[in-house]
């Protein structure tokens, strides 16, 4: 090992070794560091606004903090088009800080967790410049996916493969002699082009990015979109139907699984339990379920939930889904209820429609904020009662509602490429308020925000809030504060209870019941020995609609 390696890594965070399961049921906190807290007046978040509020994130209770990219990037999809994975964006502060952050949060009992993006990185990375450079056929554009274009004058992309922010996945070049050259594969944007993960440069590069950022402290790494960094080397159409397991051309390829092995013995190198942390979105159970055996990943993300509308049954359905998909390789499950890429739970469930598809998001979907805010509130503690890891997206938790972000400032690159139809996920990035009754809230020094905030959120500060025992903030501190005091909310034991078909009633342990009513009336509560949280009051042992009660049975 070099020496200046061996150094860091002897003098790098070391992470408690006491409980090697900590991840099992950790209260994660996601912070999007653009629109977390600004510590230099800029208008746009960073980590000394990070460092300054870490009491607030102790308070609220919470294990670990996940944070979105924070590496050099030229933002054109907020940051998962990655520069240069070893340092920070200078907007966001310096390496030193990040280094600094880590160290701090560990002191108060909160691990730290990033996001790496294998399937791509900027077209602005040392790598693809020096790709555009060379002559086709070269080492360097081996690296990443450059193919001569079909038809007669090469004008056609190599394939028809659709992109997941819609749009095409191929770009054309240009030669030094201003002559079109070849095309180059993004499942993304075209500032994201996809890397080629059968060349061992890149294998090696990312293996050595887990060690960089473990060797300063980092307890785990979220990985963006794990499913689809492999692509079939002959690069085929797509399918007319389903696809054998493991032969789409771009997606859960059996290859995925060799990296992962490699990815978690680097993290098994280092003292501390290292997590990996993917977000795999299948539908196939058996296939997913292969990304979380003993040797691959420790957990990941659980869309299918997040997913669903406010109603008993498929909320159920999607429950037990999730932990029979989970059970057969022993790992725990995780809920979630946003992030940054969804609707966020207060609008989306005061919509007629409150499920979530990206392919129905529209501008000026009317909802009803004071219903969505008590079904998230019921939301809240269902998942906090759930067992496993639970994940919570900033802002969640003080109950704010979807932004209306004027068209003239958004940034989302889905927006632009679907045409202007989709609004885009900006949304649900505007800036947290911390205090004060006017934007911008308590957020920085200065006077703006890289994203407008609303007018009108001076009730959701968290100022504002911590004055309320009946605010969102006080539910989501006294839910996590039982859950960890609580062993049954600890266990991985879960028994249903049928109390009708519009509750979703489970009991935790030996003496905890949560029980949510998704119904039109109240129901009576069962025999119990105590009330430990109600998202609403009760009234005469009654349990009102859209709330969730934790009982001592």
């Amino acid at each position: 090992m070099d020496t200046d390696v061996q150094h860091r890594r002897e003098a790098a965070v070391s992470l408690p070794t006491n409980d090697p399961n900590w991840w099992r049921d950790a209260v994660i906190y996601q912070v999007y560091v653009r629109s977390f807290a600004d510590g230099d007046g800029d208008g746009t978040g960073d980590l000394a606004g990070v460092r300054a509020h870490l009491p607030y994130l102790k308070d609220l209770g919470v294990d670990a903090i996940w944070f979105n990219p924070w590496y050099p990037s030229p933002l054109a999809d907020g940051g998962y088009d990655v520069a240069d994975y070893r340092d920070i964006h200078p907007q966001f502060g310096t390496l030193r800080e990040a280094e600094l952050l880590i160290a701090e949060a560990l002191a108060l009992g909160i691990r730290t967790i990033i996001d790496v993006v294998p399937n791509h990185i900027s077209d602005q990375h040392p790598w693809f410049q020096e790709a555009l450079a060379a002559a086709p056929g070269s080492p360097a554009r081996e690296r990443f996916w450059f193919r001569p274009g079909k038809g007669e004058h090469g004008d056609q992309m190599p394939t028809r493969w659709e992109s997941s922010f819609q749009g095409d996945t191929w770009t054309r070049t240009t030669n030094p002699d201003g002559t079109p050259g070849e095309w180059y594969l993004h499942l993304f944007t075209p500032e994201q082009p996809d890397l080629n993960w059968n060349h061992p440069d890149v294998r090696r590069e990312h293996e050595d990015i887990l060690r960089f950022w473990f060797d300063r402290g980092v307890a785990g790494v979220r990985i963006d979109s794990a499913a689809l960094p492999v692509k079939d080397p002959d690069l085929p159409e797509l399918p007319a139907g389903p696809a054998a397991p493991g032969t789409h051309p771009h997606l859960d390829r059996d290859e995925l699984h060799d990296i992962y092995r490699s990815w978690r013995a680097v993290a098994d190198e280092y003292d501390g339990t290292r997590i990996l942390v993917g977000e795999v979105w299948l539908d196939d159970a058996e296939r997913f379920a292969r990304y979380l055996r003993p040797d691959e990943m420790h957990t990941a993300f659980n869309f299918d939930f997040m997913t669903q509308p406010f109603s008993a049954g498929p909320l159920r359905a999607s429950i037990q889904r999730t932990l029979a998909e989970h059970a057969p390789v022993g790992a725990p499950a995780t809920w979630v209820l946003s992030n940054h890429d969804v609707t966020r739970p207060v609008t989306r469930y005061g919509r007629a429609d409150s499920g979530f598809a990206f392919a129905r998001k529209r501008f000026g979907t009317p909802t009803d904020l004071a219903r969505g805010t008590r079904r998230a509130r019921a939301a809240a503690l269902l998942v906090a009662a759930l067992p496993g890891s639970m994940y919570i997206y900033q802002g969640d938790e003080l109950g704010l509602p979807e932004a209306d972000v004027p068209r003239d400032r958004i940034e989302d690159p889905m927006h632009f490429r679907s045409g202007g139809v989709d609004p885009g996920r900006d949304g649900c990035r505007v800036p947290l308020p911390w205090s004060g009754q006017h934007p911008p809230y308590g957020f920085g020094e200065g006077a703006g925000t890289w994203l407008p905030q609303p007018d009108g959120w001076g009730p959701f500060t968290v100022a504002a809030q911590d004055a309320r025992p009946d605010s969102m903030l006080r539910l989501y501190r006294d839910a996590l504060a039982l859950r960890r005091a609580n062993t049954d909310l600890r266990t991985e034991h879960l028994e249903w209870l049928e109390l009708g078909a519009d509750v979703l009633a489970f009991r935790r342990g030996e003496h905890v019941a949560s029980l949510t009513n998704l119904g039109p009336v109240p129901i009576h509560l069962p025999a119990h020995r105590g009330v430990l949280l109600t998202s609403a009051p009760l009234t005469d042992d009654t349990l009102p609609p859209d709330a969730t009660v934790w009982l001592e049975v």
